[in-house]
């Protein structure tokens, strides 16, 4: 009999990626997604038909309690979040109610009703913030700088709290930065990708940032999603740090997006104050060396074919549609 999957936040860029895997893998996979007036399944359309999406949301018990006894799942992959950082200061109490709390319902509902459920936690490297240590790993002491970071660090120790005070199958993922061309357009690496191919059809002529010097970890989340499910098939439960290693500045994104199509990217970045954090995160990057040596997980795209990737995914889509986003 085939595994069943839930993953919340399913029409997000990880979510999309990990049903594939999932699927590939002969899962039944449903989706959780929240009842709007306009729910976007772009990033899923090409798999929606394999997929059985469930109503629910992190701020509601019910539905999770009522999604977990109808699925039965074997496996939960709980990836739902307000996860843009500079919201989560203009909406605190909101993400820190989904983000954080939204972890929490979602483990009482496994727990009440199916505790032999494995549990996946996507946890952040924001939770390091200020960082206390270079690179960081599974026992470097969080100090987040935002209070999507605070909330990420709450649902982070409350899934430690659920494995060890009810002996249940709850892991915590700690992935450093990861994109793809799926990334929403809110995030930098999508932001710059989206706008050098506008440039290049001649769309804008300039980009707008804030702070060039920070550097973070980044990844493809296509190969981190298999680090997810990779952490449900081991026999003991336990955390992991996801990253490559590598850190890259803003400054050194936007050299290797405009290398794509020729241009020098000072004569099209103007930095604005709008786009600087209140409290930033300078320098994140992991250090995946228990990740290596008991999940035997090694990310495959480089930083450099990422970008690449990213440009010209959105080259091909503002040349089909000029005026779309996605």
């Amino acid at each position: 009999m085939a595994k069943k999957a839930l993953i919340t936040g399913i029409t997000g860029q990880d979510g999309s990626y990990l049903a594939e895997l999932l699927l590939d893998k002969g899962y039944d996979v449903f989706g959780m997604v929240r009842r709007t007036s306009t729910v976007r399944y772009e990033r899923i359309r090409h798999i929606q038909d394999q997929i059985q999406i469930v109503q629910g949301d992190l701020s509601d018990q019910t539905s999770l309690n009522r999604a977990i006894a109808e699925i039965q799942p074997d496996e939960v992959y709980n990836l739902a979040a307000q996860s843009f950082v500079p919201t989560s200061w203009n909406q605190p109490a909101f993400t820190g109610d989904i983000t954080g709390i939204g972890v929490t319902r979602m483990l009482e509902a496994i727990h009440t009703i199916k505790p032999d459920t494995r549990f996946y936690q996507a946890s952040s490297s924001e939770m390091f913030g200020k960082v206390q240590e270079v690179p960081q790993k599974e026992t470097t002491p969080f100090w987040p700088r935002s209070p999507y970071g605070v909330a990420k660090v709450y649902g982070h120790w409350i899934t430690v709290n659920y494995r060890e005070s009810y002996d249940m199958y709850c892991v915590s993922g700690i992935l450093f930065n990861h994109e793809s061309p799926r990334r929403g357009l809110e995030f930098v690496t999508r932001k710059v990708s989206y706008n050098v191919a506008k440039i290049k059809l001649g769309l804008t002529n300039e980009i707008r940032m804030g702070n060039l010097d920070a550097q973070r970890d980044w990844g493809f989340a296509g190969d981190y999603v298999e680090a997810m499910w990779l952490m449900l098939q081991q026999d003991t439960p336990d955390d992991y740090v996801i990253a490559t290693g590598k850190t890259h500045s803003i400054e050194r994104l936007l050299d290797v997006a405009f290398a794509c199509i020729d241009r020098d990217w000072r004569d099209y970045v103007v930095q604005d104050p709008r786009f600087m954090r209140p409290a930033e995160v300078d320098l994140l990057v992991g250090d995946p060396t228990k990740a290596h040596a008991q999940l035997n997980w090694e990310p495959e795209v480089s930083f450099e074919q990422l970008i690449q990737m990213m440009v010209e995914a959105d080259i091909e889509n503002l040349k089909k549609n000029p005026d779309g986003a996605i």
